[in-house]
């Protein structure tokens, strides 16, 4: 019995030693390769201040593993979360709706009374869409409206909104809060062009909106464009319910047409310049002023429109990086779980709920608005691609990854990859904040393996990262054996 024990005693020691050796190997695998640990150190930026996670979808183990379960600033990685749980949870052909509603008689083409707007968060109202709006309501023959336009936004609720809280720039149109009731991103576009005699400039507003006033013009100067606006002086002035822009300095001539775009007023003043001009032009008659309310049991339904399918506001929220409409759609997600008004707590709430559901525990996750455009917004490299491995099993796989730009091609990676053989063969999502740079996504390698491919890079020197991430998207295209 003795010699069995010993027998059985060295048996397990042997397997513990081929245990530990064999895990050693695996972890020796996983490391960050070496031509990127000098691709980043050569930037500046220390492996200590960079986290990634490289996996084969079906794979067991990580090909890499490198600081991956620390957590970390995704910047607008994170939307990868967002638009996940939003094509789960409302579904691919999801769409928001915009009513209109009378709460007095129409007769003689008469609203006597006042015209009520209604938003459930719609991300994408542009400008043709709220035309369209105007257009059905003059299609019941009503042409004159008596009363006010009353805006019902209370579908979203929360703290009040500052713009200029993440970078002092409120004016900026990605920092736009969200909205019940958006429309046009709160945005207006300013357009520089020559004018037709060739002797300066014209600018321009789109929408035309009688409250924002323009006042001077550049000269129109010679030589190349470059850098055209740092030529330009503009000084914006806004209220909530008037808006000036004056610009003055240099615009060389050979820039043609350029656009610049500045959020002006606040929402419902915003819309009530939107509304006033598209009723005018279509042959209505208004002269209210504009205030907020809610729609009353016994209001008249007059007008809907429904926004495009939730798949396609993936794809411009992944693609180009959509940081309004990434707020839109998470909070929009609060109402999945939570009756209205949708909050971002509850929005918060409802992500973790379906992740639990899924059996995905993010104990670092740190939600703020869903768009990654925080400070607060952590998640670990790891657990971003666990999610991107969920969400090549997902029915919804298709929608998702299409919604990624695709290296070389489009989106926020159109310019980057161009002479690299990964070019096609990768959709990512790229992240940018001051000290941070990120990457996320799916390389589909020469061999037929898929791979997922996550780096976070948190640092002071961050902005010179994308080369290091760059190249290990093609490492990891080159070494899928």
């Amino acid at each position: 019995m003795r010699l069995k024990a010993t027998a059985l005693c060295r048996g397990i020691a042997v397997a513990s030693a081929w245990l530990v050796a064999s895990l050693a190997s695996v972890d020796a695998l996983a490391l960050l390769p070496p031509v990127i640990e000098r691709a980043f150190l050569d930037q500046r930026i220390p492996l200590s201040a960079v986290s990634v996670y490289v996996q084969e979808i079906g794979a067991a183990r990580p090909l890499v593993s490198h600081k991956a379960s620390q957590p970390m600033s995704p910047a607008s990685t994170m939307k990868l979360l967002t638009t996940f749980a939003g094509l789960e949870l409302l579904g691919p052909d999801y769409r928001w709706r915009t009513e209109a509603y009378a709460d007095g008689p129409i007769a003689g083409g008469l609203l006597d009374g006042n015209l009520l707007l209604k938003g459930y968060g719609d991300p994408k109202v542009t400008i043709e869409q709220f035309q369209e709006l105007v257009a059905r309501l003059r299609a019941t023959g009503m042409s004159r409206i008596r009363g006010d336009l009353v805006l019902d936004r209370s579908y979203f609720s929360g703290p009040p909104y500052d713009p200029g809280a993440f970078d002092g720039e409120p004016l900026r149109s990605y920092n736009v809060g969200p909205d019940a009731l958006l429309v046009n991103f709160k945005t207006v576009r300013f357009v520089f062009s020559p004018n037709v005699a060739g002797d300066g400039v014209e600018v321009r507003i789109e929408p035309p909106l009688d409250s924002v006033a323009i006042r001077g013009a550049p000269l129109l100067a010679g030589g190349d464009c470059g850098d055209w606006r740092a030529g330009l002086r503009a000084d914006f002035s806004s209220r909530p319910d008037a808006a000036e822009a004056n610009f003055s300095g240099r615009y060389p001539v050979a820039c043609g047409e350029r656009d610049w775009y500045v959020s002006l007023l606040d929402h419902p003043h915003y819309v009530l310049g939107m509304f006033a001009r598209s009723w005018a032009n279509a042959g209505g008659s208004f002269s209210g002023g504009v205030r907020e309310g809610r729609v009353k049991r016994g209001a008249t339904p007059i007008a809907t429109i429904e926004s495009a399918p939730l798949y396609a506001m993936v794809s411009d929220i992944n693609k180009l990086s959509n940081n309004v409409m990434a707020r839109q759609l998470f909070l929009t997600l609060a109402t999945t779980s939570f009756p209205p008004p949708a909050t971002i707590e509850n929005a918060a709430k409802a992500v973790e709920r379906w992740l639990a559901g899924r059996k995905l525990k993010f104990p670092e996750l740190v939600l703020d608005n869903g768009s990654g455009l925080s400070r607060r917004e952590r998640i670990s490299a790891q657990n971003m691609a666990r999610l991107l491995l969920a969400a090549d099993a997902s029915k919804a796989r298709g929608e998702y990854i299409s919604s990624l730009a695709v290296a070389a091609t489009d989106g926020t990676v159109r310019k980057r990859f161009q002479n690299d053989e990964v070019a096609d063969q990768a959709f990512l999502k790229t992240g940018t904040l001051e000290g941070v740079r990120a990457i996320a996504g799916y390389v589909f390698a020469p061999t037929g393996k898929r791979l997922v491919v996550v780096c976070f890079v948190n640092h002071r020197n961050a902005s010179r990262a994308q080369v290091p991430i760059d190249l290990l998207v093609q490492w990891v295209y080159d070494n899928a054996r």
